[in-house]
């Protein structure tokens, strides 16, 4: 019953994520941008069998030459997705179960951040806003960014790490922040490099609230977490950088990928048609750029109640409910902060910006934007519970009707475009690694790699992997950092076994 009571949250959050992941168990795969899903698994899953770790270089993929895949394309998802195929599933199931494992993730990774201030109710509920987002489905199910909605589920569980450790200062949380910072690095690195600049101001705000409540100690264990996260990612970030001028990656960067192409329109983000198309210039795509007028609703009733209640009536109860008063407070603050720069981030006005930072173009399109306006708002929409609670409305009434109205108004959303009878074989054929697959992404190889113009023209054999200089340094590195975890957690272990 204990266990039960701890974990009805995640229980709840789990049940009614079903809607989101209902299409993964239907037989066969649905059409996605990013067709190449299963082949990855399929060739991770391979380098896995073989002994490599990390894994670097794939053998069919690059027509059939082989090529360092891996190095470049954070790999956190397929190394999941791999080890399923180790464990006897196809790579086809493998995909899938990875597909949902990172959409479970999501809501489970919410709830524990937005339940330290908003309550257990209002955990639940940011976390359904933040599973049923509209951009989560375009993710999943029109794009098939699976990296990206990887990232997505673990942004809120790098925020809650290191909101931990400043708070409680425990071993436990630095490694949950780490990891958390590490996952979000090894999913996604346009994603990192998104929410990076976000993390350096929560740092630095609770160095400032250390530094004023004279706890320096919490400010050397959230710089700790953050150089642990990035030790233990550098097998991947620092091949990913060091390494990229030997390969096509920067061919990506403008074309039909110049981000000056991609801005979106104001009106798109409240409504703007259901598509599985593309991103094209001007206010007519093919795909859905909208946030979900659910979620506009919610964040402006919380914007509206936390202003005026804030400004003009000091006094309500919720200002000392919220957390015990400071911690909630800077959340609704940061979060409407960070929700305006990202949607800003997206309109054509902030060109100058993306013009002014060469990294930004990277991004290639600025409505990428939305996976932060989704987190932002997500966390917002569950403080509802306590800001309407003012006005004597129950907290569980409140939390129902949300509930209800965004899977009701949301699910629809999370459904592909149509089911293609397929098999693994479909995926996995040699033609489809070494020719079909290989077509969809090549830019990992050298910059004057002839491209193949049939499938005749294929490598037979791969081309052996020597690993690099850079990749052992990189190895070293995160292996000095998961060892400084393990050392730390046993003399942890140790201390309380002797207390």
């Amino acid at each position: 019953m204990q266990f039960l009571k701890k974990y009805f949250g995640i229980f709840v959050v789990l049940f009614l994520s079903f809607w989101a992941i209902k299409p993964l168990f239907i037989p066969g795969f649905f059409p996605m941008h990013d067709d190449t899903q299963v082949a990855r698994v399929f060739e991770m899953g391979k380098a896995l069998r073989d002994g490599m770790f990390p894994v670097r270089w794939v053998p069919d993929l690059g027509y059939g030459y082989g090529y360092p895949i891996f190095n470049f394309y954070a790999p956190l998802a397929y190394y999941v997705g791999g080890l399923f195929t180790v464990l006897g599933f196809d790579a086809l199931i493998s995909t899938k179960i990875m597909m949902a494992v990172g959409v479970l993730l999501s809501g489970i990774f919410m709830y524990l951040l937005a339940r330290e201030f908003w309550g257990e109710l209002g955990g639940i509920v940011s976390s359904l806003f933040y599973i049923y987002a509209p951009y989560h489905a375009l993710d999943i199910y029109v794009r098939g960014d699976v990296a990206e909605f990887w990232a997505y589920a673990f942004v809120p569980l790098m925020f809650w790490g290191f909101f931990k450790v400043f708070k409680e200062a425990r071993l436990k949380y630095i490694v949950i922040g780490s990891l958390g910072y590490a996952g979000v690095i090894l999913s996604h690195n346009l994603t990192a490099m998104m929410v990076t600049p976000f993390l350096i101001i929560v740092i630095l705000l609770h160095c400032y609230i250390a530094y004023k409540n004279k706890k320096i100690l919490n400010t050397y264990y959230l710089i700790l977490t953050a150089i642990l996260g990035l030790m233990l990612s550098s097998f991947y970030w620092i091949p990913a950088l060091l390494e990229m001028k030997h390969t096509n990656v920067l061919s990506q960067i403008g074309g039909g990928a110049d981000f000056r192409d991609h801005f979106v329109c104001i009106n798109q983000l409240w409504d703007s048609p259901w598509r599985f198309g593309g991103s094209i210039p001007g206010c007519i795509d093919g795909l859905s750029f909208k946030v979900g007028k659910l979620h506009i609703i919610a964040t402006a009733l919380v914007m509206i109640l936390f202003l005026f209640s804030h400004f003009f009536n000091k006094k309500v109860k919720y200002l000392n409910d919220i957390y015990h008063l400071s911690n909630g407070i800077w959340v609704i603050w940061f979060s409407i902060v960070g929700l305006l720069i990202s949607i800003f981030l997206m309109l054509d006005v902030s060109q100058p910006i993306w013009e002014a930072i060469p990294a930004i173009s990277f991004f290639q399109y600025p409505w990428r934007f939305s996976l932060l306006i989704s987190f932002f708002s997500s966390l917002l929409c569950g403080s509802l519970i306590l800001l309407l609670a003012e006005f004597k409305i129950k907290q569980f009434l409140t939390a129902v009707l949300l509930a209800i109205f965004i899977l009701y108004f949301n699910i629809k959303l999370f459904m592909p475009q149509t089911i293609y009878q397929k098999t693994v074989n479909d995926y996995t054929s040699e033609k489809a690694l070494k020719w079909e697959a290989s077509k969809i992404s090549d830019e990992f190889l050298p910059p004057d790699f002839k491209i193949p113009k049939s499938e005749a023209e294929v490598a037979k054999k791969p081309i052996p992997f020597k690993e690099t200089y850079v990749e052992k340094v990189s190895n070293l590195v995160s292996f000095v950092g998961a060892l400084t975890l393990i050392i730390g957690i046993i003399i942890f272990r140790a201390k309380k076994a002797n207390q």
